[in-house]
């Protein structure tokens, strides 16, 4: 084994408890893996812009070696009986949990959120690994009742093959545990690329996952540059299936590259969740919902609510409310245990926000708190609401991915229906009533592949998350998402004498 753990150049790295877990190699067939011309790039925090380290800059020679890895290793590990992978997963969570703090550090360094939400993502992540540990030894095979005569009819459902994966840096523990863990729980070996922005949470979790027992191979990760590494994987026809998250953008490049080569696609893209409080609301309750659902991640979150839809009747008090919960946010570096709101992932981010703050003014919109850059914290947008922008303000037709609300007034349930399903993207839909028929009316007509009634948290290891329209396709979680690492084999026996 090649490990590589450099003298820590970011001053908080001295609280790492495991220093092993940093990591700054790829991880191929079970060893740690430098580029061969030694290259690297470098992740940094975005709350300072210090570096944090510098990451093994892989290419496509890499790619093919980590998938050659990844097929050697797929017939041993799909044969292994499934009570035997659920026990690798269960010891990995054990381990994630752990690391918690140290895991949430890294995060928190590497990508900048509040180190309490790091924390909690921690815990998320490991529970797709308790999840699928469950599911494994479910995937059963199925009888049919014959239509033919002295035949014995079966479906059984077979690992697909090796897999890849390619996770965002918005939650890049618990994106690669939903995908990966499903994967292993199925019986395929996987091929992981993570964020170039946020590789660090991937490579430690690889450290915890050797430290389980994970045979070599069957998990391999490739940091380095997207279009290179990604493009490879595309092309070979060795890997089975794609599984992605990130934009809807980046997936349409995805599935096109894919193709050729047949594979089976699961995507999670972009959102435009709207968020629709209902004259007949608790105000104080749909505030807090509305705060929950808008600046969790400092709003860089694909559940992100991007459109505030209030019953015109309560929009002045729903809007002071509001106002006044926004104001009082605290901006400020991920490690500091009073921030809310950390800085966002990088300077492309920053830009899109002020862009779209400064086209809903000039569109008649009003900034009521914020709408402007922190003064002090780099890659920082203060935490803003916005009144009055119409619909065709940038705001409202793209996704935001950062700390800015905008409020809009509505009048019927017809019309709030209408504006809501009139995107193309369809990820989750928020609805706030206490009217209990209303709840299911717009459960039923809002055309999103989830919908969240009077509260926000809604996902979880038993949860086929995915959206509708180009918000994705297929489901991760629950027993759908095992499956989507499956394929369906129908077995016809004679049994004539």
């Amino acid at each position: 084994m090649n490990a590589q753990t450099p003298t820590p150049p970011h001053p908080a790295l001295s609280r790492l408890s495991d220093r092993a877990l940093l990591r700054t190699l790829g991880h191929i067939g079970g060893r740690w893996t430098a580029a061969a011309d030694a290259a690297d790039f470098a992740v940094t925090d975005p709350a300072s812009g210090a570096l944090v380290a510098r990451v093994a800059r892989l290419g496509t020679a890499a790619t093919d070696a980590a998938i050659t890895a990844a097929t050697a290793a797929f017939p041993a590990w799909a044969a292994l009986l499934p009570k035997d992978r659920a026990q690798v997963l269960r010891r990995w969570a054990v381990l994630m949990r752990a690391a918690t703090d140290d895991l949430a550090l890294i995060m928190t360094l590497e990508q900048g959120k509040p180190l309490a939400e790091s924390r909690g993502e921690i815990a998320y992540a490991a529970e797709f690994l308790d999840w699928y540990a469950d599911e494994a030894p479910r995937v059963n095979a199925e009888g049919i009742t014959p239509h033919l005569g002295d035949v014995e009819m079966i479906v059984r459902r077979q690992a697909l093959g090796p897999v890849g994966v390619v996770t965002p840096w918005n939650f890049p523990s618990a994106m690669i545990t939903r995908k990966v863990a499903a994967a292993l729980a199925a019986g395929c070996t996987v091929v992981v690329h993570p964020s170039a922005e946020t590789p660090l949470s991937a490579l430690a979790l690889a450290e915890l996952a050797e430290r389980a027992g994970l045979p070599a191979g069957v998990m391999n990760l490739v940091p380095g540059d997207a279009a290179t590494i990604v493009g490879a994987m595309c092309a070979d026809t060795r890997l089975r299936a794609m599984s992605f998250t990130g934009s809807t953008e980046v997936g349409r490049l995805i599935a096109s590259q894919c193709a050729p080569t047949m594979k089976r696609m699961v995507m999670e893209l972009g959102g435009h969740a709207p968020l629709i409080v209902f004259a007949d609301a608790d105000i104080d309750r749909a505030v807090d919902i509305t705060m929950d659902a808008k600046f969790a991640t400092s709003g860089q979150d694909c559940l992100a609510a991007n459109r505030i839809y209030v019953a015109r009747e309560i929009l002045a008090p729903f809007t002071e409310k509001l106002a006044a919960r926004i104001a009082a946010l605290r901006s400020g570096p991920g490690l500091d245990p009073a921030t809310q709101i950390g800085p966002l992932m990088h300077a492309r981010a920053l830009a899109k926000v002020a862009a779209q703050v400064t086209d809903a003014v000039a569109r008649g919109g009003r900034v009521v708190v914020g709408g402007a850059a922190h003064p002090e914290l780099p890659l920082a947008y203060l935490p803003t609401l916005i009144t009055g922008a119409p619909d065709s303000a940038l705001i409202h037709r793209e996704e935001t991915f950062g700390p800015v609300a905008s409020v809009q007034p509505f009048d019927t349930e017809a019309e709030v229906i209408a504006r809501a399903n009139a995107t193309e993207y369809g990820l989750v839909a928020y609805v706030v009533t206490r009217d209990g028929a209303r709840a299911l009316r717009l459960s039923r007509a809002l055309d999103f592949g989830m919908v969240a009634v009077n509260r926000v948290k809604i996902t979880g290891g038993p949860v086929p998350f995915g959206g509708w329209k180009q918000s994705g396709m297929g489901r991760e979680g629950s027993r759908h998402g095992l499956e989507a690492f499956t394929e369906l084999k129908y077995i016809c026996i004679d049994t004539a004498a």
